[in-house]
């Protein structure tokens, strides 16, 4: 298992691809420095078959693979952890399966999913999305008030969701954001690496200002 994930910034979330490896080994060495694997149509073999590839690029740049949603298929994988939203598997399941070292993360959408997460057996969570975004489906936008909330109530590292791309980046940092999720800026990009490494500088300058 790789460590700690409270000092991770720029956390990739991707579907399955043909190209999936090369892919997200393109957008590590531009600065993605989580890996989290969400694909909602493949099935537990497949499913499986590319996680355990993709665990193995991720090991090679010392970064945490986490998967979406099936603690069990983590486990098999190799997985350093599992994320889950507010309808998939309790946390506290998660956590039997994968153990005590292994990384869980959770969906945040609203107050009361914040206030219900800080009891959980969970190492950070997301906010968000802030603004609507494809990969979430009818879900509105939270705004970044509820972005400045989790972030300021949470004693977890807190991963901003939504529409993060390097010009959002200092005005999401501004509303308390520390921790980014992206996925379309780096998932449509022509060349990913630069595309990471594009909003990895965009980040790092963020966090490197004084926050108000």
């Amino acid at each position: 298992m790789i460590g700690s994930i409270a000092g991770r910034r720029l956390y990739l979330c991707t579907p399955d691809r043909p190209d999936l490896e090369h892919f997200v080994d393109a957008c590590l060495r531009g600065g993605v420095d989580v890996v989290q694997l969400r694909d909602k149509a493949l099935d537990a073999r497949p499913l499986l078959r590319r996680a355990t590839a993709l665990r193995r690029v991720c090991a090679d740049h010392g970064a945490p693979f986490i998967l979406n949603d099936r603690p069990d298929l983590a486990l098999e994988a190799g997985a350093d952890g599992v994320h889950v939203g507010q309808d998939d598997a309790p946390p506290a399941l998660a956590r039997r399966i994968l153990g005590p070292d292994a990384i869980v993360g959770l969906s945040t959408h609203s107050s009361d999913d914040l206030a219900d997460a800080l009891g959980e057996p969970v190492d950070y969570l997301s906010a968000g999305p802030v603004e609507p975004t494809a990969t979430k489906p009818g879900r509105p936008g939270t705004g970044e008030e509820y972005l400045t909330e989790a972030s300021t109530r949470s004693p977890l590292p807190v991963f901003v969701t939504g529409g993060v791309r390097p010009e959002r980046v200092p005005a999401l940092a501004a509303a308390g954001a520390r921790h980014f999720v992206v996925v379309r800026w780096l998932t449509e990009a022509d060349d990913p690496e630069s595309a990471a490494r594009a909003l990895r500088r965009a980040v790092d300058a963020a966090l490197a200002e004084p926050q108000r």
